[in-house]
């Protein structure tokens, strides 16, 4: 998918949210990685291959 020099991380490597945005839709809440991730404004993640991953924002201190 990805098209540019130096290309997006691969979706499962460890570094893969470091991509560029392709789609945003923030009303919506959610935005397409160049590496086929859907990013959730809560930090889920939906992977090309349907694994999804939890949330995993840092804690708010209060």
């Amino acid at each position: 998918m990805c098209r540019h020099v130096p290309p997006c991380p691969a979706a499962d490597s460890p570094d893969r949210e470091a991509s560029h945005v392709i789609a945003a839709h923030p009303d919506q809440g959610w935005s397409l990685l160049c590496n086929g991730i859907v990013l959730f404004d809560d930090t889920g993640l939906l992977l090309p291959d349907g694994t999804t991953v939890a949330p995993h924002r840092a804690p708010v201190a209060v």
